[in-house]
């Protein structure tokens, strides 16, 4: 009997978690930012929470998409910050942040924000709540001719 009590007191104790859509290469902020800087990349940053269910709607209906999946983790360093959480994080500029103070960062208030950014931290683009595929799919086409624009310059 202790042990059922144990187990479900440490269940319920345990940090929740906040997951991003599966078959993704996701990485924290702070190794997706280095990743971008590294290949030249845009950042593709997915604030969400955990008990978010548009985060969840938007990763089962749009990011299960064959074609969204693999645009993105071609074109873009991906990173999925939760945006309540206390995790730390290590910026290439040495200052040490939790992602909360991330998405406080990037004004993501809400969940999801979707941000498209430079390997810099310059927001390209953005998008709240919940995305359809069509959504991601047009989002990239703009953030890519954007990139081509300043890489003309």
């Amino acid at each position: 009997m202790r042990s059922a009590v144990f187990l479900i007191t440490l269940f319920f104790i345990m940090p929740a978690v906040a997951e991003p859509p599966q078959g993704y290469p996701f990485q924290s902020f702070d190794k997706a930012m280095q990743q971008a800087r590294t290949e030249s990349k845009p950042l593709f940053v997915y604030f969400g929470r955990y008990g978010c269910g548009y985060c969840e709607k938007t990763n089962k209906e749009a990011f299960s998409d064959q074609q969204v999946r693999e645009a993105y983790s071609q074109n873009y360093a991906l990173a999925y910050v939760d945006a309540e959480s206390g995790k730390r994080l290590r910026l290439p500029s040495g200052e040490r942040v939790t992602e909360r103070e991330v998405g406080t960062r990037y004004n993501a208030f809400v969940t999801p924000v979707f941000t498209f950014m430079t390997a810099e931290g310059e927001v390209l683009l953005r998008l709240v709540g919940v995305q359809r595929i069509e959504d991601l799919r047009e989002a990239d086409i703009e953030v890519q001719k954007l990139i081509s624009k300043t890489d003309a310059s």
